[in-house]
């Protein structure tokens, strides 16, 4: 299937890709900008850990619910009203969680986790759309957008709120989505409905038949989970061995950092073969030997560690995206296998970091949760080789 609508000029692609590139970068700072400054709230809030956690499961929660739902949205308003709606919003909800009363930190974290998970479903549809030829080097810059905007949350989030405090800091993410929405409106001037070929529950009937379909979405959900578990519990665990507070945060920070380099070039070089499965075996190998080297005692081994770990987590994830473009032989199809793989991967994650911190408890260490992502990644590469098989949905 051709893509939906043609280019019509240099200044006309220059638009639509920076528009995407900004889209990206505001899908991940509203929530790693919240670890960094959770004492802060609790501090001046009183607010009970349980509830804390709730800022982070909320969106996670909004992923797995909202994205199923997003081709219903894409084919109501077109998939370029429904990435302004999407950035509508993020702008709203982000605002709204921070200003009182508390009642809205919780209800603006929903409202934006709603506009994250349109915005997570859209993208690899707009780029299966109209950069069929350019896939991988598209899902690369995206993807690789989207980590420096999850690095820019973690890191500013905690000196912004030192200077400015807890409720400025979450705040101001809101700005670089009005800039978003400035620039994504010339595209607003020729929106594409994607007409309606079958019933909902036949189009969600139909994928749940596919096992090729399951298998991309549980990749998607196993390198979902260990990402947020990494997230939520690898400053705690370094704590643990000794490290200061800051020298945790800082190891956290580097996953990021080489995570993006892992979003930046992974797809790149899974884009140009016709199978993934080596480019699967690959990371599932590096994966593995960062994951043993956290398992050493000690801290002589956690900056290598964590920089490999980091790289392959930020690879997968781009792997993940790009699968959805690939394994999809249309934008209409891949938006609908986007929503159900980010449904079930974002829901099978938000159960993650709950279940290692409650085996962290009942075991009383660090090690035998280290080693049950040894189990997740066995999964992730069972399901990767099936995903990463040349074919279609």
């Amino acid at each position: 299937m051709p893509p939906l609508r043609q280019d019509t000029g240099a200044v006309t692609r220059f638009l639509l890709v920076a528009g995407i590139v900004l889209v990206a970068i505001n899908l991940r700072p509203a929530i790693t900008g919240v670890g960094p400054v959770v004492a802060s709230i609790r501090a001046a809030t009183g607010l009970p850990n349980v509830a804390l956690g709730l800022l982070t499961t909320l969106p996670l929660v909004a992923f797995g619910v909202v994205s199923v739902l997003t081709p219903l949205v894409t084919r109501r308003l077109g998939i370029e009203w429904s990435v302004a709606l999407a950035l509508g919003l993020i702008f709203v909800g982000t605002l709204a969680r921070a200003a009182p009363p508390l009642a809205l930190l919780y209800l603006g974290t929903g409202v934006f986790g709603v506009g994250v998970a349109l915005g997570n479903v859209l993208l690899p549809g707009m780029i299966k759309r109209d950069f069929p030829e350019r896939a991988g080097a598209m899902t690369s810059l995206y993807s690789s957008v989207m980590g420096v905007g999850a690095t820019l949350g973690a890191g500013l989030g905690a000196p912004m709120a030192l200077r400015f405090g807890w409720r400025a800091s979450l705040a101001v993410w809101a700005l670089p989505v009005l800039l978003a929405l400035v620039i994504w409106a010339p595209q607003l001037r020729s929106p594409t409905r994607i007409p309606l070929q079958r019933r909902y529950r036949d189009l969600f009937n139909s994928l749940g038949r596919s096992m090729l379909a399951w298998q991309v979405a549980l990749f998607m959900g196993f390198q979902s989970l260990t990402f947020y578990v990494v997230i939520a519990w690898l400053p705690d665990l370094l704590q643990a061995r000794g490290m200061t507070a800051t020298g945790a945060g800082g190891m956290l920070a580097l996953s990021q950092v080489t995570g993006v380099l892992g979003t930046a070039m992974v797809p790149i070089w899974a884009g140009r073969r016709s199978s993934q499965v080596l480019v699967v075996w690959g990371l599932g190998a590096i994966e593995g030997l960062a994951l043993a080297g956290l398992l050493m005692p000690g801290l002589v081994f956690v900056g290598v560690s964590v920089a490999v770990l980091g790289f392959v987590l930020g690879g997968t994830f781009g792997l993940a995206l790009l699968l959805l473009v690939l394994r999809a032989g249309s934008a209409e199809r891949v938006g609908e296998l986007s929503g159900m793989a980010q449904s079930v991967g974002y829901l099978l994650a938000a159960a993650g970091p709950a279940a290692f911190g409650a085996l962290h408890d009942v075991t009383g260490g660090w090690r035998i949760p280290l080693a049950s992502l040894g189990l997740v990644l066995v999964a992730k590469v069972w399901s990767g080789t099936r995903a990463g098989s040349a074919g279609h949905v």
